[in-house]
């Protein structure tokens, strides 16, 4: 990745919660319980529909990936976070900075364009029910997929090569609790015009119009339940895409207050809890969200306990 170009610093300092000196276990601990709650769900979810092959559906396989970005993104984070509250050592190396910011944004991306797919999968099962069968089969599901996958870290690509390029000569004290683009950039005394740029073109290119794709399929979605004559049919309808609709939500919501903004509104506390909300609080309920009310994934689930007792 280049990492060594036109760099004088060997690392960073997290500066994480270190203002909150007094605090520190009790927030050990709240994030460790949190983490291990995450790992948990959707470990769980995961598991569950590997292992049970009537589960093997394009809504489950979608959910599958979903935990396993879940886990990924969390497990980038929270342990380093976790060792800096425990330990009070906030170094990080710079090409593990390199590693985190690129890892965190590149399932960013991923998780993007896999809420896009479930979206998708949604609209076809709701307003072309009888073609489910044919334009969401197994192959079709695994191309999807796929493409979230590969795209997710091509998208970032671009930002870890410009990024690790700049120099930080100004300060090498990160007031996040993870390496981010933001803070990074912020970091820089280069000029970060092209990087600025090329997360505004890819925002444009990717989140928008991803963001555009499934808020025209819930239109579609939403005017054909809207055409079903009976409550419990249209009730029924609409119980197999509310979670995914919460979690899009939820989604937007957080990713819009940390990165659709100019770098010159940063704001480090500001920043620290959205953040939190996005790398934990997602994550934590996404299970919940998608299982809690879903009958099939219950049975799968008591069954996949009964066989580990």
């Amino acid at each position: 990745m280049g990492l060594i170009n036109q760099i004088n610093v060997t690392g960073f300092y997290i500066q994480g919660f270190s203002e909150l000196s007094r605090m520190q276990i009790p927030l050990f601990i709240l994030f460790l319980t949190l983490y291990l709650g995450i790992l948990l769900g959707n470990m769980t979810v995961f598991a569950v529909v590997s292992l049970s092959p009537h589960l093997h559906k394009p809504m489950y396989i979608f959910l599958m990936n979903l935990s396993c970005i879940d886990i990924t993104f969390t497990t980038n984070i929270l342990p380093k976070l976790l060792h800096v509250l425990i330990t009070q050592h906030n170094y990080i190396s710079f090409a593990g900075c390199m590693t985190q910011m690129s890892f965190f944004g590149s399932m960013v991306c991923s998780e993007i364009l896999l809420l896009t797919a479930m979206a998708y999968d949604r609209y076809i099962a709701i307003y072309y029910p009888l073609y489910y069968v044919l334009r969401m089969s197994l192959r079709h599901c695994s191309v999807l997929v796929i493409a979230t996958w590969v795209l997710g870290f091509l998208e970032f690509t671009g930002h870890a090569v410009l990024i690790s390029k700049l120099s930080f000569c100004a300060s090498n004290v990160i007031e996040h609790i993870f390496c981010d683009v933001t803070t990074l950039l912020k970091l820089s005394c280069s000029d970060t015009f092209k990087v600025e740029l090329l997360s505004y073109m890819e925002g444009a290119l990717m989140t928008v119009n991803c963001f555009i794709f499934t808020l025209v399929s819930y239109v579609f979605i939403i005017s054909a339940i809207l055409n079903i004559q009976s409550s419990e049919g249209r009730n029924k309808a609409f119980s197999t895409c509310s979670s995914h609709l919460t979690s899009v939500i939820m989604f937007y919501l957080t990713f819009l207050c940390l990165y659709m903004r100019p770098t010159t509104s940063y704001s480090p506390s500001r920043d620290k809890f959205f953040a939190l909300l996005y790398v934990v609080i997602n994550p934590l309920m996404n299970p919940f969200i998608y299982t809690l009310k879903n009958k099939e994934f219950q049975v799968s689930l008591k069954k996949f306990i009964l066989l580990q007792e």
